[in-house]
């Protein structure tokens, strides 16, 4: 059972890296950067997350951004950080598998291609639809669209989903196609659909402007209403907030409110 062990100050040649736990994206060296001079001034604030996988032995699972900057400060300052605080965790492998992702996942900027890979596997490792989407605090319909469609995307799919060049709404779509084509002919069915022109993205909403139509649409009909869920509103919040803002909240955003775009 997953669980925090205990809080340890480590030594940090202790803290090794193993290779199914991963940052899931590159280094970011400008926030390396940034957090080698903030924790050279005000210390290490948030701990960085090990699996002590048996006694005394210990893998780096979340702060890869923060370790590396330790590195980098101690390559400067010999003797600085020869401990640093830890928070120690303890699972199965499918369990810090799993935590490893949602350590990453949290982020804003986090991508659906992200999910893949550790959804199916801890699919195939029988965990249900219902945990998984516990555990990343995801709908289970979430959970399913991607055991379903994600194994026949393509890695030209992937690269475009990764980019931000297609949506998860749209790539579903295509995916629909591909399992109604002839065996043999699905990636065929995804190559001619990708090399489609693609419409027009939709821009995140200006908040002004969302302000004014809003209220032009409720003096004209105050008793109007929505239904919407709450992934629509909080998908609306994000689009409002207009930074990394991805296409497939954008798309569930227009068609959960309308009246919020120019249709002209």
């Amino acid at each position: 059972m997953l669980a925090t062990k205990r809080y340890e100050y480590l030594p940090i040649e202790q803290i090794e890296f193993h290779h199914t736990l991963t940052n899931h994206r590159d280094l970011d060296l400008a926030k390396v950067a940034h957090l080698e001079r903030d924790i050279v001034t005000n210390g290490l604030f948030e701990p960085l997350v090990v699996w002590e996988r048996n006694s005394k032995e210990y893998y780096l699972v979340g702060g890869f951004h923060r370790m590396e900057a330790i590195q980098g400060i101690r390559r400067s300052n010999p003797g600085y950080f020869d401990r640093v605080d830890v928070r120690v965790v303890t699972g199965d492998p499918d369990e810090i598998k799993a935590l490893n992702l949602k350590l990453n996942s949290d982020r804003v900027d986090t991508r659906i291609t992200d999910y893949f890979q550790t959804v199916i596997y801890l699919n195939n490792a029988n965990w249900s639809k219902e945990r998984i989407a516990e555990f990343f605090d995801k709908s289970v319909s979430w959970i399913d669209d991607i055991i379903r469609y994600a194994p026949l995307a393509t890695d030209a799919m992937r690269d475009k989903l990764a980019n931000g060049e297609l949506s998860w709404v749209r790539a579903k779509e295509i995916l629909r196609k591909a399992f109604k084509a002839p065996p043999g002919n699905e990636k065929e069915i995804i190559e001619n659909e990708l090399s489609r022109p693609a419409l027009p993205a939709l821009k995140p909403l200006p908040f002004q402007a969302t302000k004014k139509r809003l209220s032009s649409v409720m003096n004209a009909d105050p008793k109007r209403t929505f239904k919407v869920s709450t992934k629509d509103l909080y998908a609306l919040v994000l689009t409002l907030r207009g930074k990394n803002v991805d296409q497939e909240n954008i798309d569930r955003v227009r068609k959960a409110f309308p009246i919020l775009w120019d249709d002209k």
